[in-house]
Protein backbone atom coordinates (compact mmCIF):
# COMPACT_ATOMS: atom_id res chain seq x y z
CA UNK A 1 0.00 0.00 0.00
CA UNK A 2 1.44 3.33 -1.06
CA UNK A 3 2.11 6.04 1.51
CA UNK A 4 -0.32 8.96 1.38
CA UNK A 5 1.27 12.40 1.40
CA UNK A 6 -0.49 15.68 2.13
CA UNK A 7 0.32 18.39 -0.40
CA UNK A 8 -0.63 22.03 -0.82
CA UNK A 9 -2.44 22.35 -4.15
CA UNK A 10 -3.30 26.04 -3.96
CA UNK A 11 -2.83 29.18 -1.88
CA UNK A 12 -4.65 32.50 -1.79
CA UNK A 13 -4.51 35.57 0.39
CA UNK A 14 -6.49 38.66 1.22
CA UNK A 15 -5.61 42.00 2.79
CA UNK A 16 -7.96 44.95 3.36
CA UNK A 17 -7.77 48.08 1.21
CA UNK A 18 -6.99 50.59 3.96
CA UNK A 19 -3.26 51.27 4.30
CA UNK A 20 -1.90 52.55 7.62
CA UNK A 21 1.58 53.82 6.83
CA UNK A 22 4.26 55.04 9.19
CA UNK A 23 3.53 58.70 8.52
CA UNK A 24 0.00 58.25 9.85
CA UNK A 25 1.34 56.53 12.97
CA UNK A 26 3.64 59.51 13.54
CA UNK A 27 0.49 61.55 14.18
CA UNK A 28 -0.83 59.02 16.70
CA UNK A 29 2.20 58.20 18.86
CA UNK A 30 5.71 59.49 19.47
CA UNK A 31 7.59 57.66 16.72
CA UNK A 32 9.07 58.17 13.26
CA UNK A 33 9.23 56.36 9.95
CA UNK A 34 12.99 55.86 10.39
CA UNK A 35 12.59 54.49 13.93
CA UNK A 36 9.94 51.98 12.87
CA UNK A 37 11.77 50.76 9.76
CA UNK A 38 15.10 50.43 11.59
CA UNK A 39 13.63 48.34 14.41
CA UNK A 40 11.00 46.31 12.56
CA UNK A 41 11.37 46.66 8.79
CA UNK A 42 7.69 47.70 8.52
CA UNK A 43 6.63 50.57 6.26
CA UNK A 44 2.87 50.04 6.24
CA UNK A 45 0.16 47.65 7.33
CA UNK A 46 -3.48 47.00 6.31
CA UNK A 47 -6.53 47.58 8.50
CA UNK A 48 -10.02 46.12 8.16
CA UNK A 49 -12.45 49.03 8.60
CA UNK A 50 -16.22 49.18 9.00
CA UNK A 51 -18.94 47.91 11.31
CA UNK A 52 -19.37 44.17 11.95
CA UNK A 53 -16.16 43.38 10.05
CA UNK A 54 -14.37 40.53 11.79
CA UNK A 55 -11.64 38.04 11.00
CA UNK A 56 -14.19 35.96 9.09
CA UNK A 57 -14.16 38.62 6.35
CA UNK A 58 -10.45 37.94 5.78
CA UNK A 59 -10.98 34.18 5.83
CA UNK A 60 -14.00 34.27 3.51
CA UNK A 61 -12.21 36.32 0.87
CA UNK A 62 -9.08 34.13 1.05
CA UNK A 63 -11.08 30.90 0.75
CA UNK A 64 -13.29 32.19 -2.06
CA UNK A 65 -10.18 33.09 -4.06
CA UNK A 66 -8.59 29.74 -3.22
CA UNK A 67 -11.59 27.71 -4.40
CA UNK A 68 -11.87 29.72 -7.60
CA UNK A 69 -8.21 29.44 -8.57
CA UNK A 70 -8.09 25.69 -7.83
CA UNK A 71 -11.45 25.10 -9.53
CA UNK A 72 -12.73 23.40 -6.38
CA UNK A 73 -16.42 22.89 -5.64
CA UNK A 74 -17.00 24.11 -2.05
CA UNK A 75 -19.21 21.06 -1.51
CA UNK A 76 -16.10 18.88 -1.87
CA UNK A 77 -14.36 20.43 1.14
CA UNK A 78 -14.28 17.99 4.07
CA UNK A 79 -12.76 20.19 6.76
CA UNK A 80 -11.93 23.87 7.37
CA UNK A 81 -9.48 24.84 10.10
CA UNK A 82 -9.14 28.54 10.90
CA UNK A 83 -6.03 29.52 12.85
CA UNK A 84 -6.72 32.84 14.58
CA UNK A 85 -6.37 34.61 17.92
CA UNK A 86 -8.94 37.27 16.97
CA UNK A 87 -12.12 35.27 16.29
CA UNK A 88 -15.30 37.12 15.37
CA UNK A 89 -16.75 36.00 18.71
CA UNK A 90 -15.98 33.45 21.43
CA UNK A 91 -18.50 31.12 19.81
CA UNK A 92 -19.37 29.93 17.30
CA UNK A 93 -15.99 29.49 15.66
CA UNK A 94 -14.88 31.78 12.88
CA UNK A 95 -14.30 28.68 10.76
CA UNK A 96 -18.04 27.91 10.97
CA UNK A 97 -18.86 31.40 9.69
CA UNK A 98 -16.39 31.02 6.82
CA UNK A 99 -17.70 27.56 5.88
CA UNK A 100 -21.27 28.85 5.68
CA UNK A 101 -20.30 31.91 3.64
CA UNK A 102 -18.34 29.94 1.01
CA UNK A 103 -20.88 27.13 0.69
CA UNK A 104 -18.80 24.36 2.24
CA UNK A 105 -22.00 22.59 3.28
CA UNK A 106 -20.40 19.15 3.65
CA UNK A 107 -17.48 20.19 5.82
CA UNK A 108 -17.01 20.39 9.53
CA UNK A 109 -14.92 23.26 10.84
CA UNK A 110 -13.26 24.66 13.92
CA UNK A 111 -10.83 27.33 15.10
CA UNK A 112 -7.28 26.68 16.33
CA UNK A 113 -5.48 29.16 18.56
CA UNK A 114 -1.69 29.18 18.72
CA UNK A 115 -1.09 32.90 18.12
CA UNK A 116 1.54 33.56 15.44
CA UNK A 117 2.30 29.83 15.12
CA UNK A 118 -1.35 29.03 14.48
CA UNK A 119 -1.07 28.46 10.75
CA UNK A 120 1.74 25.91 11.23
CA UNK A 121 -0.22 24.09 13.92
CA UNK A 122 -3.30 24.10 11.68
CA UNK A 123 -1.34 22.94 8.66
CA UNK A 124 0.05 19.92 10.47
CA UNK A 125 -3.33 19.11 12.03
CA UNK A 126 -5.03 19.26 8.63
CA UNK A 127 -2.33 17.14 7.02
CA UNK A 128 -2.97 14.34 9.52
CA UNK A 129 -6.56 14.01 8.31
CA UNK A 130 -5.26 13.72 4.74
CA UNK A 131 -2.41 11.30 5.47
CA UNK A 132 -4.67 9.01 7.50
CA UNK A 133 -7.03 8.74 4.55
CA UNK A 134 -9.89 10.22 6.57
CA UNK A 135 -10.44 13.22 4.27
CA UNK A 136 -9.53 14.22 0.72
CA UNK A 137 -9.75 18.03 0.77
CA UNK A 138 -8.88 20.21 3.75
CA UNK A 139 -8.68 24.01 3.85
CA UNK A 140 -6.36 25.65 6.40
CA UNK A 141 -6.77 29.37 7.04
CA UNK A 142 -4.45 31.70 8.91
CA UNK A 143 -6.10 35.07 9.54
CA UNK A 144 -6.19 37.80 12.16
CA UNK A 145 -7.74 41.22 12.59
CA UNK A 146 -5.04 42.47 14.91
CA UNK A 147 -6.31 46.05 14.78
CA UNK A 148 -9.20 44.87 17.00
CA UNK A 149 -6.83 44.25 19.94
CA UNK A 150 -4.15 46.91 19.32
CA UNK A 151 -3.91 50.05 21.46
CA UNK A 152 -3.08 52.85 19.04
CA UNK A 153 -1.63 54.93 21.88
CA UNK A 154 0.99 52.24 22.65
CA UNK A 155 3.92 52.73 20.29
CA UNK A 156 5.54 49.44 21.31
CA UNK A 157 2.73 47.42 19.70
CA UNK A 158 0.72 49.62 17.34
CA UNK A 159 3.63 49.91 14.89
CA UNK A 160 3.89 46.14 14.50
CA UNK A 161 0.53 44.62 13.73
CA UNK A 162 -1.81 44.59 10.73
CA UNK A 163 -4.84 42.72 9.41
CA UNK A 164 -4.78 40.00 6.77
CA UNK A 165 -5.08 36.32 6.06
CA UNK A 166 -4.45 33.48 3.68
CA UNK A 167 -5.63 29.94 3.02
CA UNK A 168 -4.24 26.76 1.49
CA UNK A 169 -5.91 23.66 0.09
CA UNK A 170 -4.50 20.31 1.23
CA UNK A 171 -5.06 17.20 -0.87
CA UNK A 172 -3.74 13.65 -0.93
CA UNK A 173 -1.04 12.37 -3.27
CA UNK A 174 1.15 9.29 -3.58
CA UNK A 175 4.00 11.38 -4.99
CA UNK A 176 6.79 12.16 -2.49
CA UNK A 177 5.84 15.85 -2.29
CA UNK A 178 3.99 17.91 0.28
CA UNK A 179 4.55 17.98 4.02
CA UNK A 180 7.59 15.93 5.00
CA UNK A 181 8.35 16.76 8.62
CA UNK A 182 7.51 19.19 11.40
CA UNK A 183 8.57 20.16 14.90
CA UNK A 184 6.01 22.04 17.01
CA UNK A 185 6.62 23.35 20.52
CA UNK A 186 4.94 25.32 23.33
CA UNK A 187 6.13 26.79 26.62
CA UNK A 188 3.49 28.23 28.93
CA UNK A 189 6.09 30.03 31.03
CA UNK A 190 6.10 32.66 28.28
CA UNK A 191 2.53 33.76 29.01
CA UNK A 192 3.47 36.82 31.16
CA UNK A 193 5.53 38.34 28.37
CA UNK A 194 2.96 38.31 25.55
CA UNK A 195 -0.76 38.07 26.17
CA UNK A 196 -4.06 39.95 26.47
CA UNK A 197 -4.80 40.55 30.14
CA UNK A 198 -8.61 40.51 30.07
CA UNK A 199 -11.51 39.27 27.98
CA UNK A 200 -11.30 35.56 28.78
CA UNK A 201 -12.91 33.51 31.53
CA UNK A 202 -10.18 34.45 34.04
CA UNK A 203 -10.88 38.19 33.70
CA UNK A 204 -14.19 38.79 31.92
CA UNK A 205 -14.87 42.30 30.63
CA UNK A 206 -15.81 44.83 33.29
CA UNK A 207 -15.72 48.62 33.50
CA UNK A 208 -12.48 48.20 35.46
CA UNK A 209 -10.74 46.04 32.83
CA UNK A 210 -11.87 48.33 30.01
CA UNK A 211 -10.79 51.51 31.84
CA UNK A 212 -7.40 49.88 32.52
CA UNK A 213 -6.92 49.09 28.78
CA UNK A 214 -6.58 45.38 29.51
CA UNK A 215 -8.27 44.25 26.29
CA UNK A 216 -5.25 45.02 24.14
CA UNK A 217 -2.03 43.17 23.34
CA UNK A 218 0.50 43.33 26.17
CA UNK A 219 4.10 42.57 25.21
CA UNK A 220 7.48 42.79 26.87
CA UNK A 221 9.38 43.26 23.64
CA UNK A 222 12.94 42.55 24.72
CA UNK A 223 12.06 39.19 26.32
CA UNK A 224 9.90 38.10 23.40
CA UNK A 225 12.64 39.06 20.95
CA UNK A 226 15.24 36.91 22.73
CA UNK A 227 12.92 33.89 22.95
CA UNK A 228 11.85 34.28 19.31
CA UNK A 229 15.38 34.56 17.90
CA UNK A 230 16.64 31.53 19.81
CA UNK A 231 13.69 29.18 19.46
CA UNK A 232 12.67 29.90 15.88
CA UNK A 233 16.28 29.51 14.76
CA UNK A 234 16.91 26.40 16.89
CA UNK A 235 13.89 24.49 15.60
CA UNK A 236 14.61 25.45 11.99
CA UNK A 237 18.19 24.19 12.24
CA UNK A 238 17.00 21.01 13.94
CA UNK A 239 14.56 20.21 11.16
CA UNK A 240 17.31 20.74 8.60
CA UNK A 241 19.66 18.44 10.51
CA UNK A 242 17.23 15.57 10.94
CA UNK A 243 16.29 15.68 7.23
CA UNK A 244 19.93 15.97 6.09
CA UNK A 245 19.34 19.34 4.43
CA UNK A 246 22.12 21.81 3.74
CA UNK A 247 21.54 25.52 3.07
CA UNK A 248 22.09 24.77 -0.64
CA UNK A 249 19.21 22.28 -0.55
CA UNK A 250 16.73 24.89 0.66
CA UNK A 251 14.86 26.81 -2.03
CA UNK A 252 12.93 29.05 0.40
CA UNK A 253 12.67 29.91 4.05
CA UNK A 254 9.20 31.23 4.94
CA UNK A 255 9.54 32.86 8.36
CA UNK A 256 6.79 34.41 10.43
CA UNK A 257 6.83 38.13 9.67
CA UNK A 258 7.22 39.48 13.21
CA UNK A 259 10.32 41.63 12.97
CA UNK A 260 12.99 41.95 10.28
CA UNK A 261 15.75 41.45 12.84
CA UNK A 262 14.23 38.12 13.91
CA UNK A 263 13.93 37.07 10.26
CA UNK A 264 17.55 37.99 9.57
CA UNK A 265 18.82 36.19 12.67
CA UNK A 266 16.93 32.99 11.80
CA UNK A 267 18.21 32.96 8.21
CA UNK A 268 21.78 33.61 9.38
CA UNK A 269 21.64 30.77 11.91
CA UNK A 270 20.40 28.43 9.15
CA UNK A 271 23.12 29.60 6.77
CA UNK A 272 20.53 30.77 4.23
CA UNK A 273 21.05 33.94 2.18
CA UNK A 274 18.33 36.59 2.28
CA UNK A 275 17.67 36.02 -1.43
CA UNK A 276 16.02 32.74 -0.35
CA UNK A 277 13.91 34.30 2.41
CA UNK A 278 10.29 35.24 1.76
CA UNK A 279 9.68 38.71 3.12
CA UNK A 280 6.64 40.99 2.87
CA UNK A 281 6.76 42.51 6.36
CA UNK A 282 7.36 45.98 4.93
CA UNK A 283 3.88 46.15 3.38
CA UNK A 284 1.71 44.06 5.72
CA UNK A 285 3.44 44.12 9.13
CA UNK A 286 2.72 41.26 11.52
CA UNK A 287 -0.65 39.68 10.68
CA UNK A 288 -0.07 36.93 13.29
CA UNK A 289 -1.51 33.64 11.91
CA UNK A 290 -1.78 35.27 8.48
CA UNK A 291 1.89 35.94 7.79
CA UNK A 292 3.03 32.59 6.39
CA UNK A 293 0.11 31.97 4.00
CA UNK A 294 0.37 35.60 2.83
CA UNK A 295 4.06 35.04 2.04
CA UNK A 296 3.26 31.87 0.08
CA UNK A 297 0.57 33.80 -1.82
CA UNK A 298 2.93 36.67 -2.65
CA UNK A 299 5.71 34.34 -3.82
CA UNK A 300 3.54 31.62 -5.40
CA UNK A 301 4.56 32.46 -8.99
CA UNK A 302 8.23 31.86 -8.07
CA UNK A 303 7.69 28.41 -6.57
CA UNK A 304 8.60 25.26 -8.47
CA UNK A 305 7.52 21.67 -8.00
CA UNK A 306 10.01 19.89 -5.76
CA UNK A 307 11.30 23.04 -4.04
CA UNK A 308 12.45 22.35 -0.48
CA UNK A 309 10.71 24.88 1.75
CA UNK A 310 10.94 25.48 5.48
CA UNK A 311 8.16 27.33 7.29
CA UNK A 312 9.08 28.74 10.71
CA UNK A 313 7.08 30.66 13.30
CA UNK A 314 7.10 31.94 16.87
CA UNK A 315 4.15 33.31 18.81
CA UNK A 316 2.63 34.21 22.14
CA UNK A 317 2.10 31.45 24.62
CA UNK A 318 4.94 30.78 23.83
CA UNK A 319 4.40 28.71 20.69
CA UNK A 320 6.85 27.96 17.92
CA UNK A 321 7.68 25.45 15.23
CA UNK A 322 9.15 24.59 11.84
CA UNK A 323 7.74 22.57 8.97
CA UNK A 324 9.61 21.06 6.04
CA UNK A 325 7.68 20.54 2.83
CA UNK A 326 8.33 19.86 -0.84
CA UNK A 327 6.30 22.18 -3.00
CA UNK A 328 3.83 20.24 -5.15
CA UNK A 329 3.28 22.41 -8.26
CA UNK A 330 4.81 25.06 -10.47
CA UNK A 331 3.47 28.35 -9.18
CA UNK A 332 3.53 30.13 -12.53
CA UNK A 333 1.00 27.58 -13.83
Amino acid sequence: MKKIYSKITGVHGYVPDYVLDNSELEALVETSDEWIITRTGIKERRLLKGEDQGTSVLGIEAVKGLLEKTNTDPGEIDLIICATCTPDMLFPSTANIVADAVGAVNSFSYDLQAACSGFLFGLITGSQFIESGTYKKVVVIGADKMSSIVDYTDRTTCIIFGDGGGAVLLEATDEPVGIVDSILRTDGSGVPFLHMKAGGSRRPATHQTIDASEHFIYQEGATVFKFAVKNMADVSVKIMDRNNLTPDDIAWLVPHQANMRIIDATAKRMGIGLEKVMNNISKYGNTTAGTIPLCLWDYESQLKKGDNIILAAFGGGFTWGATYLKWAYNGHD
